[in-house]
């Protein structure tokens, strides 16, 4: 037996009026196809659902037995369509937006304003990932955009809009004697030179080429850097740093992350600048990705 949403939706509206010209007009079908259609039903269930005459249109037993299940059945699968059409409209208005850190510097709510001043439904989510993820989610798909640090590896997979470029500073302990040489430098700065022989606190091996970035591989000379432990997240960073296991390479906008209590940070020489940007899949065509793209390359020319 294979009835369907419109045989039960036909038949609860002959049993509700009792009149097929009625339900005919309320379904917008023609009379005689709504008789057939009820009559095919009656055939595939073996039993008359309806005692008709000239005068009037009365429900059989079995028609009674029916409607209140039909009824039933018709809600649930209106139930179901509007939660079918919530769940395309939340997906078509949602954009997920990764991030290891807080970006700070004003960004999301810069960035928010312009996304919804284009789309006013739309809905940023944002999603905390793991420093062993350098692209914050766009490589497995749980992220639509994301902040990221550059070089990202693959980075001919992805398209991004730079939105910081900033010089880095060392975190270090105040009492580190660095901090001291720092203190009596004109500028109050360190040689990367100064460095060198250091442990770093280094990204997780995931992260790849930016791990080998914020060890500043490029300004060393061939020396590998000494590790003093691995960091996941700011938090960690800050505890690391402040329990001696090593010092640590930082952006000057994620400095507030990590300098506290006794923490302080230093501007390097000798190193380049880092760059944070916003990136998205190459190819990714969605409105909501391409608008958040523009208003990060707006907002990034803006700061620059």
């Amino acid at each position: 037996m294979d009835v369907h949403g419109r045989d039960l939706r036909y038949f609860a509206a002959v049993a509700e009026e009792l009149n097929f010209t009625r339900a005919a007009e309320r379904l917008f079908v023609s009379q005689p196809a709504l008789s057939k259609q009820i009559r095919t039903l009656e055939k595939q269930l073996g039993a008359c659902l309806f005692h008709r005459d000239r005068r009037s249109v009365r429900l059989t037993a079995v028609g009674e037995a029916l409607l209140p299940h039909a009824r039933g059945m018709l809600a649930a699968w209106e139930a179901a369509e509007a939660a079918l059409e919530e769940a395309r409209t939340a997906a078509l208005h949602t954009l997920v937006i990764g991030m290891s850190t807080s970006p700070g510097r004003g960004l999301l709510p810069a960035l928010r304003t312009r996304l919804v001043s284009r789309y006013p439904q739309a809905r940023p989510v944002l999603r905390q990932v793991n420093w062993a993820d350098p692209s914050a989610g766009l490589a497995d798909g749980t992220s639509d955009v994301a902040f990221v640090w550059l070089p990202l590896p693959d980075g001919d997979r992805y398209q991004y809009a730079m939105v910081a470029q900033e010089r880095r500073l060392v975190a270090l302990p105040q009492e580190h004697p660095l901090a001291a040489r720092a203190a009596a430098d004109s500028e109050g700065e360190l040689d990367f030179a100064e460095l060198l022989d250091e442990p770093f606190l280094a990204l997780p091996s995931e992260a790849g080429p930016l791990r080998d970035y914020w060890l500043a591989l490029d300004a060393r000379d061939g020396r590998a850097p000494r590790i003093g432990g691995v960091v996941g997240s700011a938090e960690e960073t800050h505890e690391a740093v402040a329990n001696g296991q090593g010092v640590a390479l930082l952006a000057t906008g994620n400095a507030p992350l990590v300098v506290r209590d006794e923490v302080i940070a230093v501007p390097v020489r000798g190193i380049s600048p880092s760059r944070l940007a916003v990136a998205a899949r190459r190819g990714d065509e969605r409105p909501l990705v391409l608008a958040y793209l523009a208003a990060a390359a707006k907002v990034g020319a803006s700061t620059s």
